[in-house]
């Protein structure tokens, strides 16, 4: 008897969509078609064709890949069986987000795609300091029940934003993130949270664009990169330890690769399927290129032993961990994007809040959130003085007056804390200005979970607090914030 030839392993990360745990990423298309050339779709539906019957047949790709939406939607009009599955993902600018924003853009993804429905609809969000991402969640959860989406991720999300979603009643299955031996971030919180709610985290950069393979063992260090992939892993690369670290965790994954007769890239790939809680990995793919499928294929034929984990973890501990969480990278300094720094794009990101002049007081600047109570009440969420900002107490509503993660006070701390540092920005202030916060919480059994969540965000900063237990708070509200702020320099 023959063996029967390898075939990527499955999982079902929701009802109706049961995946590849290997997908098919095609993020470079972008890179193939950024001088101006275009990738046929008839051409590029074939090399995709070639991938799903081999078994590969989930397919990871972005509004903003090229046209890797048209020519997946070229390979679903040939009908093949079984049938694959084809995420996107969505990645508007922070602005508002309406039911007709929203809308207008599912349906541009359904046009590329030529679709009725998305299989997965994955959405990113730049900056958290603008709230309406919340508001566009609700909207895509709306759809999802009228049918034009089969179900909904998140992609670069941290752990606190991602849990906070989740909390708030978006029905998420996945999340989106870095991960690799280099980029271990998603199996702290992140896993937890996964753990918690029963979903799942999809991983790209599983080869770091490339570098986590046999071709750069034992090679110098390269000085020139064109590669939009490459220069972004080379930033993590410098960020773990530079180049050296790099070679002695290569050496330590080679030394496995051996033993199990596979490459180093399996052994990288393998690695991160085996983390708890993770569903698939996904692999870059150039068009036209060299498919790797046979040696994908072989990341089916193996398991990592105690052995061979105790050897990368050692290699692993070699090296200095990537600052902040999840996405991070995308959203605050070090900005380790292919680009670099990003700031001069989040400084055009419009801004959730518009500083006005107060007429009672010169040279004061306020803002308001257009909470009805502000009107009602007679007050405004952030007051200027001088270089003193005093925000007034602060709970988790969006839109008009509703209250958010009503059954979780960390994750309603975590949605107080970006309305404050929000408001503390449209005054010309940082987080790094705060000098105090006042948490107020109605039950005791919430204090870790708030105290961990104010933590996650003035850990390093650390102004001075005050923690008072109330006998209560207005609503569905489990916890107020409050805080003060003087503008450096």
């Amino acid at each position: 008897m023959t063996a029967s030839p390898l075939r990527p392993e499955r999982i079902r990360i929701a009802p109706e969509i049961d995946i590849s745990r290997a997908l098919t990423g095609l993020w470079q298309v972008a890179d193939i078609e950024k001088d101006g050339a275009v990738i046929d779709p008839e051409e590029g539906a074939d090399h995709l064709q070639a991938y799903a019957r081999a078994g590969f047949n989930s397919f990871d790709m972005a509004d903003h890949y090229g046209s890797a939406e048209i020519i997946a939607g070229r390979l679903l009009k040939r009908g093949d069986a079984p049938r694959p599955t084809v995420f996107t993902k969505w990645c508007p600018p922070p602005g508002a987000m309406t039911a007709d924003v929203v809308r207008a853009g599912v349906e541009k993804r359904l046009a590329r795609l030529d679709v009725a429905r998305i299989d997965l609809l994955q959405f990113h969000w730049w900056t958290f300091e603008h709230p309406a991402w919340l508001d566009a969640l609700h909207e895509l959860s709306a759809l999802r029940d009228e049918g034009l989406i089969g179900a909904l991720g998140a992609t670069n999300f941290d752990a606190a934003h991602f849990n906070l979603a989740l909390a708030d009643g978006i029905p998420l299955r996945t999340n989106q993130v870095s991960m690799s031996l280099l980029d271990p971030r998603p199996c702290g919180p992140l896993t937890e949270v996964c753990e918690t709610h029963e979903t799942f985290i999809l991983a790209y950069g599983v080869l770091c664009g490339g570098f986590l393979s046999d071709r750069w063992l034992g090679k110098p260090e390269p000085s020139d990169i064109q590669d939009w992939s490459k220069m972004k892993y080379k930033r993590f690369i410098d960020a773990t330890g530079g180049w050296d670290v790099f070679q002695g965790l290569l050496e330590a994954m080679s030394d496995v690769a051996r033993k199990h007769e596979v490459s180093i890239a399996n052994v990288a790939t393998r690695w991160v399927l085996e983390q708890p809680r993770v569903a698939g990995v996904i692999i870059g793919a150039r068009l036209g290129e060299n498919a790797h499928i046979e040696d994908n294929l072989k990341l089916f034929s193996f398991a990592l032993d105690a052995d061979d984990k105790a050897a990368l973890a050692d290699a692993m501990a070699a090296a200095e961990p990537l600052p902040g969480d999840c996405g991070d990278e995308y959203r605050k300094p070090p900005f380790l994007t292919a680009t670099g720094d990003l700031s001069h794009h989040l400084t055009t990101v419009e801004k959730a809040f518009t500083p006005e002049p107060v007429a009672t007081r010169a040279g004061g600047t306020r803002v308001t959130t257009g909470s009805v109570w502000e009107d009602i009440a007679g007050y405004c969420r952030a007051h200027r003085v001088g270089d003193r900002i005093f925000v007034s107490g602060t709970t988790a509503v969006a839109g008009v007056d509703r209250a958010v993660a009503v059954n979780d006070a960390g994750a309603q701390t975590t949605y107080i804390l970006d309305r404050i540092l929000t408001a503390i920005a449209a005054l010309g202030g940082t987080p790094e200005d705060v000098v105090r916060t006042r948490v107020y919480i109605v039950d005791d059994a919430d204090t870790e979970a708030v105290a961990r969540a104010h933590g996650r965000v003035f850990g390093e900063i650390k102004p001075a607090n005050t923690f008072l237990r109330v006998a209560g708070l207005v609503g569905d509200h489990r916890v107020e914030i409050d805080a003060e702020a003087v503008v450096a320099g």
